[in-house]
Parts: C-alpha cells; structure tokens; sequence
C-alpha cells in the first residue's frame, strides 16, 4: 500500500456508501434494511484487513502479486488506449506485436484464471488513480451484491429466519475476510450468490426471468474463469433442488412418494451431465484429467506447507495428510475423514498461528451448531428432515461435496479455510433451518400457553 491509499481510501469509501444509501431502500425491506449497510461494512472491513495481513503478517501475497500485474495493463492504457484494451480482452494466451512489451511484464498472462483477477483489477484502477485499498473496496462491494442477492433468495423461503439467514450469509468470519478484497474468493462468492439467486428465479419461481438468465451468463462465466471447480460442484446439487422444489409441490402425498425418487435421479444425471459438459476441455478440470490433477494439488500443497517460508509467514506445520489418495477411485473411501477435514478442522489443539485461531473458533462455533442440531433432533429423524426439506437437501449435499473435495486437495489448513468458504453461507442456512424445525419442549409450551390464560382469569 502506498501513500495515496490514505488521501483516496476515505473519499472512495464516502462515495460507495452514498451509492449503498441511495440502493438500500430499492434492494430492501423493513426487516432486510437494518443489515444492508452492517453486511457491506463488514465486507469493506474485510477488504482492507486482508491486504493489511498480507502486507504488514504474511509480508506479501497473491492479492498484492494481482493488484502489481495490473500496473502493466494500467500503463498501456495511457500509452495506448488501443493496446489496454487489447489487454484487457485478452485470452487463451493469444497476442500480438503491439502486446509484446506488456506481456514480457506479466508473469499471469500466461495463467487464464490469475490473468482475469488481473484484468478485473487493472478495469477498476482507471477510475482510482490504480490505488490498492479502493480498488479492494470496489472488489468488495461488487461481492457484496451478489452474497446480498443470496440472502434475498434465501429469505424468500424461510422469511421468519431473517437474523439467522443474516448471520449464515454475511457475518461468518472467514467468508467476509477471505472473501472480499483483491482475491479469486471475493468475486466467486458474489457470483455463487448471483447463481443461486438466477436458479431459483427462473426455474423454480418464474420471476425476473430477464434478470435471471443474464445473472446465470454472468455469474457463470466467472465462476469458470476463475473457479471452475465451484460451478461443477454447484450445478448437480443446484439441479436435483430444483426438481424437489416441482416434486414438494404436489399436493398428493402418494403421488409424490412415488415421484420423488425419480425426479431425484434426474435431477442428479441432468446436473452431472451439465457438470461434465461445462468441464469439458479444461486442461484442470476436464473429468478426464482429474485423477491427475487432484493427486498433483494434494502433493503440492501438503508439501508447502511444511517449508521454510510458510514457517515464516507465520503458517507453521499446517499440513495433513489424505493417505492412499491415487485419484476419484479413492473418494469413497477417503470420504468420512475428508468430510471432517472440511468441515470441522482445525481443532483447536492444531492451531498454530494467530490466523488460524480464528479459524478455529469458527469451526469451533459450526461444530457447536451441528452438534445441538442432531442432539435435539436424534441422528435418523434430523437425516429424515433433510431428505424432506428442499433447500436443506441442497445446501447439505453442496457443503459435503464441497467439503470433500477441498479437504482431499488442499493438503494444509491455510489453504483449505480460504478455499473451502463458498459452502459456509449454505451449511450454516441448513443448520439454522433445521434448527428452526426442532419442536418447542412440552414443559415449555404449557408456560407459554399458561399466561395469556392466567392473565385473562386475573381481568375477570
């Protein structure tokens, strides 16, 4: 961060609010408006936080390697219009003679997903002097839409839960401050809010369906321009909600047991088909290619982890290991521990720097969360309450996937609490949802209904 960060920080900061002000009472309602400005401050929050502990704890990083790359894409435009913009619009590696010195500079060029973080960031510098904490900011509120379109879908279905749905959307700790700032994570989680919310608009409520089909386009080239992997773990669960969602709706209670399996399946083959088709040629994700690229994550950052300069940037021995990992054969297996992986570690006894404590008492809080839902319930009747309730059917199966594949291919707790921040907004709506259906103890019900009765015997 430089010296121009503080004069201009303040003046963007002023002018985003204004924005926020003037969009809040458009984009909310009397329940919804007094977390509008709270969630997006804590997003900004996050933004800046982030690049101060890469700058002054982890002394840099990959959010200061982007907002530096996007220097040469910010010079071009002043040297040549014509040439910024071919920049800008650059892909698969291609340019030409008139590029040449630009991309000399550019280490990502040569990388399609760091290259667009690159791109987006050298977009938002013109109109802020290229200042690192308001282009952070910009990052931010740009997330925030889409995690605020989240919430509304969310709300919705489940209006009554409107401060549990706040806490599980905006105020996870983890989620606002890996996910804002100059970072992959803060434009993917606002464009999985944007695709949740495109989902549920054009295929299970039929409204806005203008907006809907332009938000999928969009928030769908995103997510396969930065994180592909996320769009191909959304849509199979994203689809089977959507055909429970018709199924839940026929009224006959034979009707729909006899349906329901069968719109389960086809909504599972028709995302998976979906799936395969959008990761189709990615030299990543190609699910012919995936074996090996698992087996190469896995190794490599379980390897990092261990070396001297994570030690240094205060990561310590935060790896862990996925024994006999040899590709998607040894899912099934490696599934259980992957789950807890994901899920509810680091316990807070492998906690070994300042950064992951956070994450500790986080994980700490969802494992707490977990624990009292199927205790209250009982382990079958809370698995019956998910296989019967849509949306928890979905976020479920979401967070597990997701869970599994983070833990089994990150291979250090550095890596996994960044990566793995896309499903927290969806496992922790399930839990608050089923936590929501638990049933009032009797004792408890009789004291509520006994006062009204001995009020209206003391009047008389």
């Amino acid at each position: 961060m430089e010296l121009k960060d503080l004069f201009l920080t303040p003046l963007y900061l002023g002018l985003l609010y204004g924005l926020a002000f003037a969009l809040r009472k458009r984009f909310t309602n009397p329940l919804t408006r007094k977390y509008f400005i709270p969630a997006l401050s804590v997003k900004f929050l996050g933004a800046i936080s982030l690049g101060l502990i890469y700058q002054f704890y982890y002394g840099g990083g990959d959010t200061f390697n982007y907002f530096n790359e996007s220097k040469t894409i910010h010079e071009a435009f002043f040297d040549s219009p014509a040439v910024g913009i071919k920049l800008m619009l650059a892909s698969n590696n291609v340019y030409d003679a008139s590029m040449a010195k630009y991309v000399a500079q550019m280490h990502w060029f040569h990388s399609e997903t760091e290259y667009f973080i690159v791109k987006v960031c050298g977009f938002f510098g013109l109109f802020c002097f290229h200042t690192y904490s308001v282009i952070a900011l910009m990052f931010a509120f740009i997330s925030f839409s889409g995690v605020w379109a989240l919430y509304n879908t969310f709300l919705r279905l489940y209006p009554r839960l409107y401060k549990q749905l706040a806490i599980a959307v905006f105020f996870v700790p983890s989620v606002f401050f890996w996910g804002s700032g100059i970072s992959k994570d803060a434009l993917c989680i606002g464009a999985l809010g944007w695709m949740f919310f495109a989902f549920y608009n054009l295929l299970v409520a039929r409204t806005q369906m203008v907006q809907a089909a332009v938000a999928i386009l969009v928030a769908g080239f995103v997510l396969k321009s930065v994180k592909i992997y996320i769009l191909i773990s959304f849509i199979p669960p994203v689809m089977l909600w959507v055909t429970t969602q018709y199924s839940a709706r026929i009224k006959s209670g034979l009707l729909r047991a006899l349906i329901m399996p069968i719109m389960i399946v086809l909504g599972g083959v028709v995302g998976f088909a979906i799936s395969q088709s959008v990761a189709s040629g990615n030299q990543n994700y190609d699910f012919d290619k995936i074996e090996d690229r698992a087996t190469v994550a896995s190794t490599y950052h379980n390897s990092i982890s261990h070396t001297e300069v994570n030690k240094g940037r205060g990561m310590g021995n935060s790896g862990y290991a996925m024994e006999d990992f040899t590709g998607p054969a040894d899912i099934p297996k490696l599934a259980p521990k992957a789950i807890v992986i994901g899920l509810f570690r680091p316990f807070m006894w492998e906690v070994s720097n300042p950064v992951m404590l956070l994450s500790g008492l986080e994980v700490l809080w969802i494992t707490y969360l977990t624990i009292q839902v199927f205790r209250k319930t009982g382990f079958f009747r809370t698995l019956g309450r998910i296989g019967s309730t849509p949306l928890v059917l979905f976020c479920i199966i979401f967070s597990v996937l997701f869970a599994i594949g983070t833990a089994i291919t990150s291979g250090n707790f550095g890596n996994l609490v960044r990566y793995r921040i896309p499903m927290w907004p969806f496992y922790v709506t399930a839990l608050f949802i089923l936590q929501d259906a638990i049933p009032v103890k009797k004792k408890a019900r009789r004291r509520i209904i006994a006062r009204p009765v001995t009020r209206q015997l003391a009047g008389a």
